[in-house]
């Protein structure tokens, strides 16, 4: 231990040799304090390189992102391993790659941040904050897991100063678009309407409804239930349980459940013809007449998109299907723990960064009934006409 300064102590603690050198390793670490705060923490210190907890050679940047990725990469979802991975290459791993790993300053992942938003994109082109965002938390993510390895003692990107995310604005189509499309669809493929009926009607997500076996829908009570998704990557399509790993019911409406009806009896019906039988564990929406194969999610988007086209429809996406759900049911004075519940968000603080705008719409009629009963004037909230 050697005083550097006033209440600044230089701690330097043996650790062993390096095996390709030979030279003798030291971990060094300073800190700020009293003499005898100084010394509780290099028996700290002692204590962690005996117990093999930091270690005297951390290596670059690369090698911790590479140790990193292989040990999460199992416990990601595929979507999100392929996105990690692809950010890495593109862009971690080419600036950081060979920086030592203690080396990595703030003011370097600042002067960086910046310079992604200048000519960060393809040819050279601006990146979006969010982009440089998803580039941020991966990076803060992989240096957290260096702190705790005791490869560092501070993560870098904990101070940083990355772009603030832009909100966009939420484009939710009108009932009356949501019926031409549908209407549209029958002349591409008889079960697309039935997808975008249920997609409006639950505000499952693409994947999900993808996912969806005759299994999992009861047309008794008319209820189905949302269990597993289906996701593209590039090794093809993989099924797996839902965004927030949970399964979760829904009740639909009598129209709803007529269509799906009809469009089983038809499944059966061309499954008979070609001597095949339809199951239980059939996929809702197949490619194959016993549907053992599900509709792949760029198929539904791809098919959704020429009829958007079609109908000039400009900037309305499947997954606004989803936005027409939700906005309506909080239009019509859903609470928000049901609307919550039925989109599969793992809480209700997620629809309300989502909605906030229709619930704030929600807060001031509330506000404005219960102001009417204290005046005397009892009133009801004012119904907002729907999608």
């Amino acid at each position: 231990m050697r005083q550097r300064g006033k209440e600044s102590w230089e701690l330097r603690v043996h650790a062993g040799r390096d095996l390709e050198t030979g030279r003798k390793q030291y971990v060094s670490r300073t800190v700020h304090g009293t003499k005898r705060e100084a010394s509780r923490e290099l028996a700290r210190l002692v204590a962690q390189v005996d117990d093999g907890l930091v270690v005297a050679k951390a290596g670059t940047v690369g090698d911790l992102c590479e140790r990193w990725y292989e040990q999460a990469e199992p416990n990601l979802s595929p979507v999100v391993a392929d996105n990690y991975r692809r950010l890495l290459d593109r862009h971690i791993l080419p600036k950081f790659g060979t920086t030592p790993l203690r080396r990595l300053r703030t003011s370097d992942l600042d002067a960086w941040y910046a310079e992604l938003r200048r000519r960060g994109g393809r040819n050279g082109k601006e990146l979006a904050p969010n982009s440089v965002l998803r580039i941020h938390a991966l990076l803060h993510r992989a240096l957290g897991q260096a702190v705790k390895w005791g490869w560092l003692t501070t993560n870098p990107a904990s101070a940083a100063s990355p772009p603030r995310p832009a909100r966009h604005a939420i484009a939710v189509p009108a009932a009356a678009d949501v019926l031409r499309l549908m209407a549209a669809a029958k002349e591409v493929n008889p079960g697309l309407p039935v997808f975008f009926r249920v997609a409006a009607a639950t505000g499952a997500r693409r994947g999900e409804l993808c996912a969806l076996r005759w299994s999992k829908v009861d047309m008794k009570q008319g209820r189905l239930t949302i269990s597993r998704g289906l996701v593209e990557t590039k090794d093809g399509v993989i099924e797996k349980d839902t965004k927030t790993h949970a399964e979760r019911r829904m009740t639909l409406d009598a129209a709803t459940v007529k269509m799906v009806k009809d469009h089983h009896k038809s499944c059966a019906a061309i499954a008979k013809e070609c001597g095949a039988a339809l199951g239980d564990n059939a996929y809702v929406f197949s490619r194959e007449v016993d549907g053992s194969l599900p509709w792949r999610p760029g198929y539904v988007t791809l098919a959704f998109t020429r009829l958007r086209d079609d109908l000039g429809l400009e900037g309305v996406r499947l997954h606004d299907l989803r936005h027409f759900n939700a906005t309506n049911l909080l239009a019509n004075g859903t609470d928000i723990r049901t609307v919550s519940g039925r989109l599969g968000h793992a809480d209700a603080s997620t629809t309300l960064n989502i909605y906030s705008h229709f619930v704030e719409q929600a807060d001031r009629d509330a506000a404005r009934s219960i102001g009417g009963l204290l005046d005397g004037r009892p009133t009801r909230p004012a119904r907002r006409r729907p999608a």
